[in-house]
């Protein structure tokens, strides 16, 4: 059955901490843009407080989060069990996205690990924290992070990730700027 809480309490951030994937949903306004919704791992998830939290968001081939964040804010973030005991718990809030030339980038990039091809920090203010039971999510063995994307970035270096980010990471794929255009 589905709780509601009054926020991220000590026993849900026990969870969330225990989790080695999230996952992360946004949409923009217009009814036919496409809703997004991306898998997160590499232990990037930051539980600021009992009603905020962060994650170090890393380039990729798109930036649809940012992109929706700019235009309306809305966010939602999910967490599965796959070992026992069953359980699934959302996040809903609030976003912004912190840039590397923010005066709160240096605060809140020294929270988590340092990884190649970092883009932003995704923030968000939870105004709705629910669980529901879960019971219908498969079992599975975590057997560890992939390193492909570290890798990849990298290989990159630097100036790559950031030609790379020039290329694809300006604009959603609704059409919609993100907050790199700025930068």
């Amino acid at each position: 059955m589905a709780k509601v809480f009054d926020c991220i309490t000590e026993e849900l951030q026990n969870f969330i901490v225990s989790q080695h994937i999230f996952f992360v949903g946004s949409a923009p306004l217009s009814a036919t843009g496409h809703i997004n919704l991306s898998p997160k791992g590499l232990e990037c998830f930051c539980i600021l407080s009992a009603h905020q939290v962060a994650y170090l968001d890393l380039t990729g081939s798109g930036n649809e989060v940012s992109a929706h964040l700019q235009e309306n804010g809305r966010i939602t973030f999910m967490f599965c069990a796959f070992e026992e005991p069953p359980r699934i718990l959302r996040l809903y809030g609030q976003g912004y996205t912190i840039l590397p030339n923010s005066p709160d980038w240096k605060s809140l990039y020294s929270l988590f690990p340092q990884i190649p091809g970092t883009r932003q920090i995704i923030v968000a203010d939870i105004e709705r924290v629910q669980t529901s039971c879960g019971l219908g999510v498969p079992l599975y063995e975590y057997q560890g992070q992939r390193q492909s994307l570290v890798n990849w970035a990298s290989k990159k270096g630097e100036q790559g990730i950031q030609e790379y980010q020039q290329q694809k990471n300006l604009v959603s794929i609704d059409g919609l700027s993100t907050p790199l255009n700025n930068f």
